[in-house]
């Protein structure tokens, strides 16, 4: 009997199903993995980089193979896949373009003759990712690791097994050596022997708190190194001298895109008193457009969520939220994976829509007195990974950027990743760096070299 399905979630239908490796299978996939490690640093940084740009043409000539995979397995629309599919081969060029100024050797001064500090890969690091973006989360890991000289190992959602196994492919076509970057089909509760193991030096998650309160627990018993992206309930703040066409515009974007399944997703739309009113008029108008339906369809603006069981969870966070005073200004519905795009306002701090993650298409409107109110209400007690912040005064806002508490703030944009820029969170959110120059050397080892 297969351990793991991959469903289509618009229709439910099974579309493949996998065998979850076996002990005498991982240990195989770990002796190859440190032994292609061994041999990756040997290779020079520049052929390494040489297979990172073919890795991305192909990516760009195979976009709608892989497109279709994501679409089939996790159900965002087409056109949202192919963008994932080729920012995957964007930052893959960045990245080939522009590591060696990262691993660079970094004089230091001291009372050395010489003193620097060397940037050398550690071996392999197991990434344990996410089904919402599955091509990108695994992408923004494995190439700087990859180009660095570590050697991937992906254990990632059991219902996008599909997408694991074609990226491995992948990076073989793209002349990676075999053991460079490997899928394990393997049970989240069968992790903990090989994040024990010796050969397996740092660990990378993308998922939910208390996933991450799990593997963090694993990695501090065995002292491996660890980097954690968690949830988020983030806030979109809009001031009363924003623009609001542009705001409200992006607010919906941010917050629907991908079905609303998005760690930074703009879930509070915190929004002014005086403009409150203006503001819920533009987005409604906008949600109550949103085409939802076949994700493979042109006409969609929204998909189905990926399981019936995440959107029910959300319908029932949706309820207990109106039970405890919120209205429902738009939408509401829902029928298996499809739930339509959905507002409610009125929701106050103690509210679960406030208080926790809603991973789906259900937005909430909050009114706040005024600015210090609003970044008040931002600052939320558990969660701290990005922010949106909009106002027409730049000098304000990044006044008011440094008085938000999150690993990320963007002024009159939505909340994204970048390959050019760190990423990450704080306080439940996560620990770490993943991208540019700073998610480059979390899984590598600073040396410091000492010249007397």
């Amino acid at each position: 009997m297969a351990n793991f399905k991959s469903v289509y979630p618009y229709t439910q239908e099974t579309i493949a199903e996998y065998e979850a490796h076996t002990k005498a299978q991982i240990d195989g996939l770990l002796t190859k993995g440190h032994a292609t490690y061994r041999q990756l640093g040997q290779i020079p940084l520049q052929q390494r980089c040489d297979w990172m740009l073919k890795a991305a043409a192909l990516l760009k000539e195979q976009v709608n193979e892989h497109a279709t995979i994501i679409t089939r397995e996790m159900g965002k629309t087409l056109k949202e896949a192919k963008a994932e599919v080729l920012k995957c081969a964007a930052s893959a060029e960045y990245y080939a373009q522009n590591v060696a100024g990262m691993l660079q050797p970094k004089p230091l001064p001291s009372d050395a003759g010489n003193s620097y500090v060397i940037y050398q890969p550690k071996g392999i690091i197991l990434a344990i990712m996410p089904w919402n973006f599955p091509y990108w989360q695994v992408f923004r890991f494995a190439i700087p690791n990859l180009l660095a000289g570590n050697a991937g190992l992906l254990k990632h959602a059991s219902n996008v097994s599909g997408c694991a196994l074609a990226i491995e492919q992948l990076f073989l076509e793209a002349g990676f050596p075999e053991g460079a970057f490997q899928a394990v089909l393997v049970n989240s509760k069968d992790l903990e022997p090989i994040i024990a193991d010796d050969r397996v030096q740092g660990v990378t998650l993308t998922g939910s708190t208390p996933a991450g309160m799990s593997v963090a627990q694993l990695a501090g018993k065995y002292i491996k190194k660890s980097v954690l992206e968690l949830g988020g309930s983030d806030p979109f703040v809009v001031l009363k001298d924003a623009d609001l066409d542009a705001a409200a515009a992006v607010a919906v974007k941010a917050r629907m895109q991908n079905a609303g399944q998005s760690c930074i997703a703009a879930k509070r739309w915190i929004v002014e008193s005086d403009i409150a009113e203006a503001f819920t008029s533009k987005v409604t108008g906008i949600l109550q457009k949103m085409r939802q339906g076949d994700p493979f369809a042109e006409q969609t603006d929204i998909g189905p969520m990926a399981r019936p069981d995440l959107a029910e969870s959300l319908a029932g966070q949706m309820q207990q939220t109106m039970q405890q005073g919120a209205a429902l200004l738009s939408g509401g519905q829902y029928e298996g994976c499809n739930f339509a795009p959905t507002l409610l306002t009125n929701v106050q701090p103690h509210m679960t829509a406030f208080e926790e993650e809603t991973f789906g298409p259900l937005a909430t409107l909050i009114t706040a007195k005024n600015e210090q109110e609003a970044i008040q209400l931002a600052n939320h007690p558990t969660f701290g990974l990005g922010a949106a912040l909009w106002t027409r005064d730049i000098e304000k806002a990044t006044r008011l950027a440094t008085q938000i508490e999150s690993g990320n703030v963007y002024i009159n944009d939505m909340v994204h990743s970048d390959a050019r820029l760190p990423f990450g969170g704080i306080k439940q959110s996560g620990y770490g760096r993943e991208l540019a120059a700073e998610g480059t050397h979390e899984f590598l080892n600073i040396k410091t070299v000492y010249v007397k």
